[in-house]
């Protein structure tokens, strides 16, 4: 005989996951709200900034955008240098040990 499934409890499951999901992106939204220094920014600034973002419909603005927003993230941006530069240092400590794959 098949297991009985229950889809009630998998629903509920499901419904957790996506509401931690959620929690998460809005979590890691307002870090880079913080990381990026916009949090200096009053609201209406902020939100008028976002609000001219998402209505551009210019493709090679954008592509600035990412590649300025790609370099922050790679630790040329703003605040990002010193935590980068940390992190790269303790990469090559951990990974010089290891074996090759």
């Amino acid at each position: 005989m098949r297991k009985v499934r229950d889809y009630d409890a998998e629903l509920k499951a499901l419904n957790d996951k996506a509401k931690a999901l959620k929690a998460r992106k809005v979590q890691q939204l307002g870090e880079l709200v913080t990381s990026t220094g916009a949090d200096a920014l009053d609201l209406d600034v902020l939100a008028g900034a976002l609000l001219a973002a998402v209505e551009s419909a210019s493709a090679e603005e954008k592509e600035v955008w990412r590649s300025k927003g790609a370099a922050f993230f790679q630790g040329r941006g703003r605040k990002g240098s010193r935590r980068a530069a940390g992190n790269a240092e303790s990469g090559n400590e951990t990974g010089a040990g290891e074996a090759p794959r």
